[in-house]
Formats: C-alpha cells, sequence, structure tokens
C-alpha cells in the first residue's frame, strides 16, 4: 500500500500479524499495537476474560510453589505473577506470553537466596532487568536463535533434575535445614536426612501427584492443579480434625508474615506494596559486585526461555512476536516487580501454552490473570494456608518431569551425531554439577567449535593440470587449474592451501585460481591465498584468480592484489581465465628464469 516515505511502512500475510518494514522505533507494546490495530471487539474481550481466568488458576498454586523451590515466602512469587503478568503483557512484543516465576529459574535464584536473602535476591532481579532492556534496545533479540538446539535442550533437562531433586525434601517431609548449593551436597543432606522421612507426607504427595495425572483424562474444562491441591488440602484438613496426631507441613505452618504487629500465617491478604528492594539506603558496590553475575545468569535464562516460549507461542497461533520489545518489557518487569515484592520473572512457557490453548486474542490475557491472581490474595488468602507443603512439592515434580522431556532426550542420543550428543550430555551435566551459565557457555563454545569443523570438512579443493580425456577443466598445456569449493576461512585455510604447496613447481608455469564457489572468505583465509600466491609468483610463474564472489572480491580490492602483484591476473570467470592463463604461457617460454612481469597481450587486458 502507498504511505508517506517518513511514516513506517507495513506488510502482512494471512494468518500473521502486521509486521513492520523498514526503521524501527525503540522496541516497545509492539503485541498490543497489533493486536488494537487489526480490531479488537467485545468478543476478543469475552475471549481474553476466559482464558485469563483458566491461565490465572494454573498460576496460583504454581507461582507459590515456586517462590517456595527458590527460598523465598509464597507471596513473593503471587506478587511476581501480578506485576510482571500485566507490565511486561502490555508492553512485550508476544500477543500470549505469560510472565511469572518459572521453574527454570530456580537453580539460579535458590543460592542468591541462600548468600544473600531475600533482598538480595530482588536486587539481583533489577540488576538482570537492567541488563534485558540493554539487550532488547540494542535488538540482540534475533540472536537467541544462534543458540544450538543440545545445548538448550542439555541445559533444560539439567534443571529439570535439579527441580526434582529439591522437591525430595517437602515429599518425604525431610528435616534438612537449608540446602547447600552445590548437587553432590544435596544429595548428601537428603540422604543423612532419611530417618526423618514421614509416611503422611509421602501419602499427601502421591495421591496430588496420582490426581494430577489422571484428572485431565476424566475432567478436560477445570485446570488439574485447582482439582488436585484443593481437594488434597481440604482432605487433609478434615483429617487433622478428626485425627490430631495426623501433622503435615502446609503454607501456614511454615510460613508467617507480620502485618501490623498482628503475626499472619500463610499469605497476607493485602495487595503488594511499594518498597526498595535492597531496603532502606541504596545497596553496598560490594554487594553490587557479588550479585553481578548471578544477575547477568538470571538475564540470559531469562531471555533464552521467554523468546523460546514466544517462538512455540508462534507456532501454535501462526503469528510473529518482536523478540526485541519482549526483552525491553521483560527487563521492565524485572526491574519494577521488585520493588513491589516479587522476584525474578521469565516468559512461562507452560501457562503461555495454556493461555493459547484457553482461546486468548490479545495481551490483554494476561493482563486479566494477573488481576486474577490479585484478586484471589484478598479473597482467598486465609484458605491457602491449608495447602500442603507435599502437595506443592508433588506440582513441581510433575512440572520437572514435563521439563526434562526424557523420551525426547534420550531420542537424541540414539540418532543425533556423536558431536551433538557430546554437547548435549556436556550441557546437561554441567548445568547439574555447577550452574546454566557455565552450562550455556561451554556448550555454545564447544557447538562452535564443531560447527567450524564441519564447515572445514565442506571445504573441497581439485586439481587439474594439462588437458585430458576424462578431466572436468579443458586446460591448456602448462596451465594448473586449482579449485576451492567451500568457504575460506581460519578452520577450512591450512587444508585448502596444503594441496597446493605439494606440486612441483617445473610441472606448470601458470596457476589458476578458481574461486568461483568461495562463498565466504575471512582474513585467516585470505592470508593463506596470498601466501600461496607470493609463493608461487617467487618461483617466477603466473597466477590468475577467476570468478571470486563479491564477498571475496571485496576484500582483494581493498588489499589491491593487482598493484602488490604486478604478476597477478583477475578474471570474471574460470573461461576468461583460461584465455588468460593460454595467453601466458604463448608469451612466456619454458624457462625457470622467464620474465616475472611479461607485457600483457590484448586479449588479457579485455578478459581482465
Amino acid at each position: 500500500m502507498s504511505v508517506d516515505p517518513k511514516r513506517q511502512s507495513y506488510e502482512s500475510t494471512p494468518g500473521e500479524d502486521v509486521v513492520p518494514k523498514g526503521p524501527q522505533p525503540f522496541p516497545i507494546a509492539t503485541a498490543i499495537r497489533r493486536a488494537f490495530a487489526k480490531g479488537y471487539g467485545l468478543g476478543d474481550l469475552r475471549a481474553d476474560a476466559m482464558a485469563g481466568a483458566v491461565v490465572a488458576v494454573v498460576a496460583l498454586p504454581l507461582s507459590m510453589a515456586l517462590a517456595i523451590a527458590v527460598g523465598a515466602p509464597p507471596q513473593h512469587g503471587l506478587y511476581t505473577a501480578i506485576v510482571a503478568g500485566i507490565v511486561v503483557a502490555l508492553l512485550g512484543g508476544c500477543k500470549f506470553q505469560v510472565t511469572g516465576p518459572t521453574a527454570a529459574s530456580i537453580v539460579i535464584l535458590a543460592p542468591i537466596v541462600n548468600r544473600h536473602g531475600l533482598t538480595g535476591l530482588m536486587t539481583a532481579g533489577v540488576m538482570a532487568g537492567l541488563i534485558l532492556i540493554a539487550l532488547g534496545a540494542v535488538r540482540a533479540g534475533s540472536l537467541i536463535r544462534f543458540i544450538p538446539y543440545p545445548v538448550t535442550t542439555g541445559f533444560t533437562a539439567g534443571i529439570a533434575t535439579v527441580i526434582a531433586t529439591l522437591q525430595i525434601k517437602d515429599i518425604f517431609g525431610l528435616a534438612t535445614g537449608p540446602l547447600p548449593d552445590h548437587y553432590m551436597e544435596k544429595l548428601s543432606a537428603l540422604w543423612e536426612a532419611r530417618t526423618t522421612a514421614s509416611v503422611a507426607e509421602l501419602g499427601v504427595a502421591a495421591t496430588t501427584l496420582a490426581l494430577l495425572v489422571y484428572t485431565p483424562r476424566v475432567i478436560k474444562k477445570v485446570p488439574a492443579p485447582l482439582i488436585a491441591i484443593s481437594f488434597v488440602a481440604a482432605l487433609c484438613a478434615v483429617v487433622h480434625r478428626f485425627a490430631p496426631g495426623f501433622e503435615i507441613a502446609t503454607i501456614g505452618t511454615r510460613f508467617h508474615t507480620t502485618v501490623g504487629g498482628v503475626d499472619v500465617a500463610g499469605i497476607p491478604g493485602g495487595v503488594p506494596t511499594p518498597a526498595l528492594p535492597w531496603g532502606s539506603g541504596l545497596p553496598s558496590f560490594h554487594l553490587l559486585t557479588e550479585l553481578m553475575g548471578p544477575a547477568f545468569a538470571i538475564a540470559m535464562l531469562a531471555a533464552i526461555e521467554s523468546l523460546l516460549s514466544a517462538v512455540i507461542a508462534d507456532g501454535m497461533t501462526n503469528t510473529k512476536h518482536d523478540p526485541n520489545a519482549e526483552l525491553v518489557a521483560l527487563g521492565i518487569g524485572n526491574v519494577v516487580a521488585p520493588f513491589f515484592g516479587g522476584i525474578a520473572a521469565t516468559g512461562a512457557l507452560a501457562r503461555t501454552a495454556t493461555n493459547v490453548r484457553a482461546g486468548a486474542r490479545s495481551p490483554l490475557a494476561s493482563v486479566t490473570h494477573a488481576v486474577l491472581v490479585l484478586l484471589s490474595i484478598l479473597l482467598l488468602a486465609p484458605l491457602v494456608s491449608y495447602v500442603p507443603m507435599a502437595s506443592l512439592a508433588a506440582l513441581l515434580l510433575l512440572v520437572a518431569w514435563n521439563m526434562s522431556e526424557v523420551r525426547h532426550f534420550a531420542h537424541l542420543v540414539r540418532v543425533a551425531p556423536r558431536s551433538d550428543v557430546l554437547v548435549l550430555v556436556s550441557c546437561f551435566l554441567l548445568t547439574v554439577f555447577f550452574d546454566m551459565v557455565v552450562a550455556v557457555s561451554v556448550g555454545f563454545m564447544m557447538a562452535a567449535v564443531l560447527f567450524m569443523k564441519r564447515m572445514s570438512d565442506l571445504t573441497e579443493t581439485r586439481l587439474t593440470l594439462d588437458a585430458s580425456e576424462d578431466a572436468p577443466i579443458k586446460a591448456p598445456k602448462g596451465v594448473l587449474v586449482y579449485e576451492i569449493n567451500g568457504p575460506l576461512f581460519f578452520g577450512a585455510s591450512q587444508n585448502a592451501m596444503s594441496t597446493l604447496g605439494a606440486v612441483r613447481g617445473d610441472s606448470f608455469r601458470v596457476l589458476i585460481l578458481h574461486l568461483g564457489r568461495v562463498p565466504v572468505i575471512d582474513a585467516t583465509g585470505f592470508v593463506a591465498l596470498e601466501n600461496a600466491i607470493d609463493s608461487v609468483i617467487r618461483q617466477k610463474k603466473h597466477v590468475v584468480l577467476a570468478g571470486p564472489l563479491p564477498r571475496p572480491r571485496t576484500i582483494f580490492d581493498k588489499a589491491r592484489l593487482e598493484t602488490t602483484h604486478p604478476e597477478l591476473r583477475m578474471a570474471e570467470s574460470l573461461d576468461a581465465a583460461l584465455v588468460i592463463a593460454a595467453s601466458l604461457v604463448d608469451a612466456s617460454p619454458p624457462s625457470r628464469t622467464t620474465s616475472m612481469s611479461p607485457p600483457p597481450t590484448p586479449s588479457t587486458r579485455s578478459a581482465a
């Protein structure tokens, strides 16, 4: 369509969102602008309200469980779902993304709570938010696609393993105290506390898990967590009333908050109030320095998980998200949420998928989910205190199982190339025994090295000396044609030029370097090529470069090879190079003392 050239133009295709073309403004609030630009009516609002209600039912117990798994009181998970859920939905680039606390972040956030407490956790969330805003502002969102699949699969399975291990404490009711940071120490602490296991806690967890697994097969319209956790909490309360000896840990017995001088069991029933995440004053420079690494880890995990969730939502709805706007919004959400008691937030894949399946039309569905979570705090806070800790642990155990994708992991191990399996298993083990940042960094480097090795294997060379009946190239006598097929970069340059160095100098008088199938050449490849040219010219031979593609030719022009080496000729194609080579052979006698720079013939001038 015709538009003012000073204004932003748009293109759209059936089934896709309107996607901006040309220079883009600061990436923010693109999803809701696109949703309203396509028209938004009462039917859309009704669909968003219904979808938001379904997601809220899922998010309510899960947000509490995730906060508890991190080591924070459960209300902080709910505050995260409320504040980040609203902010990211209104400012983000994905129409269907639901943001809140997620299971993947547990392995990063739990050590922060152990070392720096809740204030350190919220301060790290603010720092991570600033990093995410910077990533979105420089439009780094599209770079996430370069993270190899074995890396994401490996660290996701590793995170799931750690999450499942953390639930053993509440599933068996073990009296371990705070668990250590390192995985093997966690296992040791759990094993040493095995004598404190409770059959009642295990029964509660098993009942909850069975309901979570089998309820969806019978009841499909009501989310299984609502049925399972509500039923088990009510059952436990009834059993405790008639059998006082039946004691299990609940949110009310585990967590207490003082509100206005009154001790409140479970979660407080008020709205989140603004306060400085780090307490009074300003955070110390020492604290900021110690939190820089964890904040970077939070930001990287949030970026990866959120954008992967957005990609999956795109696949489910045939839409396109704006990754940079999503990063900026996620950063703003993580900056704002800690000022209201929230912890680090990311895009939640399971809740986003639930949002899509429930019929969401716009980001207002996520806003609705956050508002309903807030209303639940105001209206249902006293009832939340009866929720058993073992039930929440069972819920997280199921989340970890779904997150691990054990069958898919095993399938990759069976069918993927050995190099990819090495990356997959390495990322898994590094995530479990170290952390996600180490796993992603090492896995990415391993994948990059393996990629370069594969690319170097794709670079092929072929020598053709003089014409023969079966020769692919009919080269004149005394002309050596050396073809390079593939990228000429630092990983392939040595192999590509080694064959040329083995050719005897008296077997040819003109060398044609055919680069017509070299898509790219880097500095190392160019130096290797120039060294080969110098070596041939020092033998008083002639060199013709044939058919370089635009990228190699740009490098050649900047290097001014024809000025530096008067003996060098350049041709736009192999046929032109063969004509030039034939004229050079005719102009120079077969002697090693032949003049290095014969006067160019008319045919040489025209061919070049």
